[in-house]
């Protein structure tokens, strides 16, 4: 990668690694009839349901920066195609949850399984101290690309 050094090498090969996954993740839309919103909405919901987050149709168009039609429209699709159910929460019957269910999990587990499993094999042989520092490198990036960027400056010039 020439004189780049190597932290920019990591981070355009970090870039290389989010392009792939992001064509796997459109051809597996593709696939399976539906938009790269959908992919996005159901990991979603999967991150919550292991992070103990009740997603509910409003939590998850924020995170997906839809409004409530685009959210309404986006859970419809996902039930017409199986790949989420609406469920009452056991502790407020007036909630409604939103949850994977097993036939989207088990496409995602025959078509990203592979990857998974290439990649944890990957981590499983790294010590400690490596795999501590995987995970310091990938929060900053995603911390970095989480943080919206500041407002661009005032245009500079006569204005008319």
């Amino acid at each position: 990668m020439g004189d780049e050094g190597p932290e920019l090498e990591l981070v355009h090969l970090l870039r290389r690694v989010t392009v792939e996954f992001g064509l796997l993740q459109a051809e597996f839309a593709s696939l399976h009839g539906m938009h790269s919103t959908d992919v996005r909405a159901l990991i979603c919901l999967l991150d919550a349901e292991r992070a103990g987050t009740a997603a509910t149709a409003g939590w998850l168009g924020s995170q997906l920066g839809l409004n409530s039609a685009g959210t309404t429209s986006l859970i419809g699709r996902l039930e017409r195609l199986g790949h989420v159910a609406r469920v009452r929460d056991d502790r407020d019957r007036r909630r409604v949850l939103l949850s994977v269910t097993p036939r989207a999990r088990e496409l995602g587990r025959a078509f990203f399984g592979p990857l998974i499993e290439d990649t944890t094999s990957v981590l499983r042989g790294l010590d400690g101290d490596g795999t501590a520092a995987v995970r310091r490198f990938l929060e900053a990036a995603h911390r970095a690309v989480a943080t919206p960027p500041p407002p661009p400056p005032p245009p500079s010039g006569p204005t008319a």
